[in-house]
């Protein structure tokens, strides 16, 4: 029986293996392990594993490692538990594109005046920029969920009783009463973008897509909402599309509320104050006015020039045009300033004026589809601002404070929309107030040079990209 080989080791001698390597480790190789078959492979460490590629599967077959989502959109709804929040707000926000032409349409063919419906649907406008702002406070203090769902619940009970009135026909006061309980409404795309906030705190390039996003859905529900409340109208009765927004918007807030995992944290009480006192944010909240007043006044100059069925798909182009716009503006690494995105609101404003003096609907049809790529850039760069300006634990305040601005331009342009429709010498001679409006914005912003603001304690001006 032959005798076991003995080698030296720094412990003393030892048995040498029966079956040697063919390869001699180095110095600071681990030593190998053997068994009955012969000596096991080396451990890998884990960045040797990862690193090396390609890898192999069992049957000796390369693989490719495994990629993340491509694309800014894909990327941003890869996170988990945004999806759901996403659906509930968009099926919540949809009727904010069906609640403004119903009602000028419900009110105008029972009571046969565009200067009421455009004065009643300013009314709710109107007195929703009051309400607003403190329902969000109330949602930065106690949470969404806890305030979203009973202030939704009391708008649906207001939008029921409006129906109500006009089919029963009840005097013009009572519609003036009634549209005003509706202005309980929570604003659901600002509390979404405030989850974006909180989730993409860290990571400004994908929030900048996530506003982009949000913009290009406000858009998309103010594209299929008009369209959807002419159809329900007139193919119905002429309260279908208000019940019908109705319904979807309780239902809507229900469910983006009950999304518990991506809501915001309640901040504690700060002795921050008021977004209003931020600098800059007031010029700013003027810009939004006059914003506002764009829409407004395109809405209802644009039901009253089509007058019939096809009004909600024309308006809806606007819309479309928008919301393509937001959906490219959001794969830009870099953002216009506002001042740039208004002058090219004011410049595009000027088609649907001139293809409406030709008579041609498909002309005008272009033209709002045009003018409407201008509508998302300038929104989503000005929503980037307020963001910036508002101060922390107050986001909601903030953006609801930017939404109320907007409304209450909004209430402005309708008013004067509507006396434009029953009043102006020419059919297309509305569509100048919106025009007006657009110029008045681009004045606004570079008179207060509302894209720029001073650095904290030095005096150094920051311009906004």
């Amino acid at each position: 029986m032959p005798q076991p080989d003995l080698i030296l080791t720094p412990a003393g001698p030892t048995l040498a293996p029966r079956h040697p390597t063919h390869a001699h480790p180095g110095p600071h190789a681990p030593a190998a392990a053997y068994t009955p078959d012969g000596p096991a492979p080396a451990p890998t460490s884990a960045r040797t594993t990862a690193d090396s590629t390609p890898t192999r599967t069992a049957d000796n077959t390369p693989t490719r490692p495994t990629a993340g989502p491509r694309g800014p959109y894909r990327r941003l709804f890869a996170r988990p538990g945004v999806r759901a929040f996403t659906v509930g707000g968009l099926i919540a926000r949809l009727p904010a594109g069906m609640l403004g032409v119903s009602a000028v349409i419900m009110i105008a063919s029972v009571y046969g005046s565009y200067a009421l419906a455009g004065a009643v649907t300013a009314t709710g406008l109107a007195v929703g920029s009051v309400t607003a702002p403190l329902i969000a406070r109330l949602v930065d203090r106690y949470g969404q969920a806890r305030i979203a769902v009973p202030a939704a619940g009391y708008a649906f009970l207001g939008h029921l009783v409006l129906a109500l009135c006009v089919y029963e026909r009840a005097p013009a006061w009572a519609l003036f009463a009634t549209i005003a309980a509706t202005a309980t409404s929570p604003n659901t795309g600002g509390m979404s973008r405030a989850r974006w906030a909180h989730l993409l705190r860290d990571d400004p390039d994908a929030l900048h897509t996530a506003n982009s996003f949000e913009q290009a859905a406000d858009e998309l529900c103010f594209m299929l909402g008009p369209v959807l409340a002419a159809v329900l109208c007139s193919a119905l009765f002429p309260q279908a599309g208000t019940l019908v927004a109705a319904v979807l918007f309780l239902g809507g807030t229900l469910l983006f509320a009950a999304q518990r995992s991506t809501e915001p944290p309640v901040v504690p009480r700060t002795p921050a104050g008021s977004p209003l006192r931020a600098p800059g944010m007031v010029p700013l909240l003027a810009v939004f006015l006059a914003t506002g007043a764009v829409f407004g006044s395109m809405e209802v100059v644009t039901l009253a020039y089509v007058d019939g069925p096809v009004a909600g798909p024309v308006l809806a182009l606007q819309a479309a045009g928008s919301c393509a716009a937001g959906l490219l503006y959001g794969r830009a690494r870099r953002t216009a300033r506002l001042r740039t995105c208004l002058a090219a609101m004011a410049v595009l404003m000027a088609l649907p004026l001139l293809a409406a003096s030709t008579g041609s609907l498909l002309a005008l049809a272009a033209g709002l589809l045009v003018a409407g790529m201008a509508t998302a850039p300038t929104m989503v760069t000005g929503m980037g601002l307020v963001q910036r300006l508002t101060p922390p634990g107050r986001l909601n305040e903030g953006m609801t404070l930017a939404v109320t601005a907007l409304l209450a331009g909004i209430a402005t342009g309708s008013a004067s929309g509507g006396w434009a429709a029953d009043h102006a010498p020419f059919p297309s001679s509305g569509f100048l107030i919106p025009l007006t409006a657009a110029a008045t914005a681009l004045a606004l912003a570079s008179a207060f040079r509302v894209d720029r603001r001073r650095r904290k304690g030095t005096g150094t001006t920051i311009r906004y990209k």
